[in-house]
C-alpha cells in the first residue's frame, strides 16, 4: 500500500529544547524562502497545544476535508506551492485548549504522519513543541520509516536557551536522529534608523554550541519588527521585505539545506 509520505523527497524537523525561540517562526521563513527557491513544501505542526502555523500563514479559518486517502492539508496559495497540516484546523474554536494526555497527543501525531495526503512535495518541514519527551518520540518514531533527512536547532544566544538546547543536541543523539546544523534566532536588534546592532539577549551562544558540538552553524537571524510584523498578518516577508536585515540570514539559511539535500543525491 502507498504510503502518504511516498512522494516527499526530505523531511525536515525543526527542534528546541526551549518554548519562545521561535521554531514556528523559522518553520515558516524557512518554508517561504524554499518556495522561492522553486520547491513545493508542507509544514507538519504538531505543536498540539500551541499550533501558530495556521496564523502565520493566515489560513486558521480554513477547514481540513477529507479524501480517499486520509485528510487533505490545507493550501496556502492557489499554486498549492506550500500545504500546511495543524491541529488548529481541528478545533472547533480558535480559543479551545488541547487539554490532552500523552496517549491521545501521540495517537493523533501518529495519525498526521500516516493520514495527511501531502502528494508531491520537496519538502516537509515538521514545527515541534518545546521539549525532548512524548512529542518528539512519536513524530521521530513515526517518520523514522520515511528516512528524515534531519533536525534543525534553534536557539536564542543566552546561556539559559543554548543549555536547553544542549539537551536537544542529546536528544538528537539518542534518537539517531541527524542534526542538520543551529540557528541562532532573535541574534541582536538591527535599528531600523541607524541600522546599529544591539546584541539585546548577548550573543554568539549559538555558534559556540555548534563548535563545541560539532555540527553546522547555519546563521543568525536577528530581531526584526517587519518580521514580526509579517508573521502577525500572515504575509510573505520573504517577498515583501527583501532590504530587511534579516532576509539575508533566512535566505542563507534556506540556501545551506539545499546545498545539502543537492550535496545527497548527487
Amino acid at each position: 500500500e502507498r504510503s502518504n509520505l511516498a512522494g516527499v523527497r526530505h523531511i525536515l524537523l525543526v527542534l528546541s529544547g526551549k518554548g519562545g525561540v521561535g521554531k514556528s517562526t523559522i518553520s515558516t521563513e524557512l518554508a517561504l524562502s524554499l518556495r522561492h527557491s522553486g520547491k513545493k513544501v508542507g509544514i507538519l505542526d504538531v505543536d498540539l497545544c500551541g499550533p501558530s502555523i495556521p496564523r502565520m500563514f493566515r489560513v486558521q479559518d480554513n477547514d481540513v476535508h477529507q479524501c480517499d486517502s486520509g485528510w487533505v492539508p490545507v493550501f496556502v496559495d492557489q499554486d498549492k506551492s506550500i500545504s500546511l497540516m495543524s491541529i488548529g484546523f481541528l478545533l472547533e474554536k480558535p480559543d479551545d485548549a488541547v487539554v490532552w494526555r500523552g496517549p491521545k497527543k501521540n495517537a493523533l501525531i501518529k495519525q498526521f504522519v500516516a493520514d495527511v495526503a501531502w502528494g508531491d512535495l520537496d519538502f516537509l518541514i515538521v514545527d515541534t513543541p518545546p521539549g525532548t519527551s512524548d512529542e518528539h518520540i512519536s513524530a521521530v518514531e513515526a517518520l523514522r520509516p520515511y528516512k528524515p533527512l534531519g533536525a534543525i536547532l534553534v536557539t536564542t544566544p543566552q546561556a539559559v536557551s543554548v543549555g536547553d538546547v544542549r539537551r536537544e543536541l542529546t536528544f538528537c543523539k539518542k534518537t539517531g536522529l541527524r542534526v542538520l546544523g543551529i540557528v541562532e534566532n532573535m541574534s541582536g536588534f538591527v535599528c531600523p534608523h541607524c541600522s546599529e546592532c544591539t546584541n539585546i539577549f548577548s550573543k554568539g551562544g549559538g555558534e559556540e554550541l555548534a563548535k563545541h558540538a560539532g555540527v553546522p552553524f547555519l546563521g543568525c537571524v536577528p530581531l526584526d519588527p517587519q518580521l514580526s510584523q509579517s508573521l502577525e498578518e500572515g504575509r510573505d516577508f520573504i517577498q515583501e521585505f527583501p532590504k530587511s536585515s534579516a532576509f539575508p540570514a533566512l535566505a542563507h539559511i534556506a540556501q545551506q539545506i539545499l546545498d545539502g539535500t543537492s550535496q545527497r543525491s548527487s
